[in-house]
Parts: C-alpha cells; structure tokens; sequence
C-alpha cells in the first residue's frame, strides 16, 4: 500500500527525536512491519503501509504532547512519565531502554539508608519522584535540580549526593561515586491520552497485537530435536511448548523429529536436560513473529 492509498483517520505516535530510545523505537515499527517515510527535518513521518503518523520531539515533552492529544500515544521512558505526572495511561511495557533511577554518593562514603541523605544536597534532574522517595523515607534534604551532567556536581562542590538515570555504572565510577539505591526501574513504555476515540483506539489495538506478537517472538526460541523413540515420553515432558510439542516420525527407524517452543528465560536449563534424556542434533531457530 502506497502512502498516498492510506487517506483514513490515523494514528498520532510520539517518539524521542535523538537519543538512547530513538533507535529502538524506529526499530521496533520496522519489525512490526511498518515502514516510515523520512521527513525533511524529521520532525514528522508518515508510514506507507500503515495509518500511522509519527513525530520526533524531546522526550520530556511526549508525556505533555499525549495528554493534549497532540499526539494520540507515545513510546517514552516510565521515569519521564512518573516525573511528570500528565494524565496519560501507561499502556505496554516495550522491553527497550531498561535503566534505574538511582542515587549515589562518593566513592569512600559509607552509606547504609536513606538516612544518610538527610541534611545533604542532591542534584538530580528527576525532583518529582526524588522528593517522593525522600518523604516516603522521611529524609530532609535540600534537591537541586540541573538539566545534565548531574554526576560531576559532588566533584565540583554543588551537591553531596546524587539521583540519576544508570545503565551500566561506568559513568558514575568515572566521577567517583557509587551507586546506593534504586529508586525506580524504567524501560519504554507505550502511554496513551485518556480519551481516545473510537477509531483511534481500534487503530491502537491493531499496533499493540504487533508489537506483542515482535515481544514474544523476542523471548521465545524455536527448536527442532531428533529424539530415540523410547525416550520420547521423557523428551516431551520437558517440552510444554505453546500447546504441546509437534512429533515427526524420521526416516531412520526408532527415531522421532520434535519441535517446539521455549521461553528464554528457562532455554538453557531445558536445552541441558534434553541433552541428558537422550536428544541429539538440538536446532535452535530465533523467531520472527510470534501469535497466540
């Protein structure tokens, strides 16, 4: 379907202009089998093969744009939308972007709770949920609130302590701090406007069934098994698969071809235990698209 073919209603998503979601979001409607049209100064695109209009904005703005109605959805990191408190609907958990919001302190400083925060400063650009962490702990300390680079202002004598986005920790090791506390744990998520309509809503449940179907082919591996046919019992009880595993009689006599589905949180162990029952020449195949 060409661009031009799609002239119904469409549906309005959100997406970081640059930075660490942008990537994966493009990436995520290209594997739900939406392809977007490059726009002049990216600041919008229309797919060609789906009702879809995307626009590329700060991250700290999709939140503002999605509630009013702006745009109709947008993928953006749940610690943006707890630290700004719109009225929009936390939709799907996307799987991308995984990071904590965390507080850390100086390398040589002992800190054994929250306690050791009060009467300290902290530079933070997440104040909202900071001060709802402090007062959940009643902890009176002094925010300072900065746009960026918050992990050099104990160096420099602004703050004592500091609340940020980690990923790996490497940044905070580099300026000498450490990672204390977890305050919350974010990924992308999909947020919604509250009063959608019914179009549009029926357009949101067509993008979700994609996009659940690329999440679960993501967690999940095919595999393909020869099994001696004394062992099958054995074999196919460690392989529930999404229903039951599916068995082939093989040319060579006594043996049997199984295929299945596994999680991947639970792939390795299985795979080990096949092994022990009996299965030989164990195919793993990663998967596409997977719908239940």
């Amino acid at each position: 379907m060409k661009n031009s073919e799609i002239t119904g209603p469409k549906l309005k998503l959100a997406i970081q202009k640059s930075g660490r979601l942008f990537d994966d979001s493009v990436r995520l409607l290209k594997e739900c089998g939406i392809e977007l049209g490059t726009g002049v100064n990216k600041l919008k695109a229309d797919a060609s093969n789906f009702p879809l209009e995307v626009y590329f904005l700060r991250d700290d703005d999709i939140p503002q744009y999605v509630e009013d109605s702006v745009a109709d959805i947008g993928f953006v990191g749940e610690n943006v939308v707890y630290e700004k408190k719109k009225k929009v609907e936390v939709v799907e958990n996307l799987g991308f972007g995984k990071c904590r919001l965390s507080l850390a302190v100086r390398k040589n400083e002992e800190y054994k709770d929250a306690s050791f925060l009060s009467g300290k400063k902290i530079a933070t650009s997440y104040p909202v949920l900071l001060d709802k962490f402090l007062k959940e702990n009643k902890v009176n300390a002094e925010i300072h609130e900065i746009s960026g680079s918050v992990e050099i202002a104990p160096g420099i004598g602004l703050a004592d302590a500091i609340c940020d986005l980690v990923s790996s920790g490497s940044t905070l090791f580099m300026n000498g701090l450490k990672e204390t506390e977890t305050i919350l744990q974010s990924q992308a998520v999909l947020i919604k406007n509250n009063n959608l309509g019914a179009v549009q809503e029926q357009l949101l449940s067509k993008l979700l069934f994609r996009i659940q179907a690329v999440k679960k082919a993501k967690n999940n591996k095919y595999i393909l098994l020869n099994a001696p046919n004394n062992k099958l019992t054995e074999i196919i009880g460690l392989l529930p698969g999404m229903k039951s595993p599916t068995v082939l009689p093989l040319a060579e006599e006594g043996w049997s071809s199984v295929h299945s589905v596994l999680s991947e949180n639970e792939f390795w162990d299985i795979i080990e235990q096949l092994k022990a029952a009996g299965a030989q020449g164990i195919l793993v195949v990663p998967i596409e698209k997977m719908i239940i």
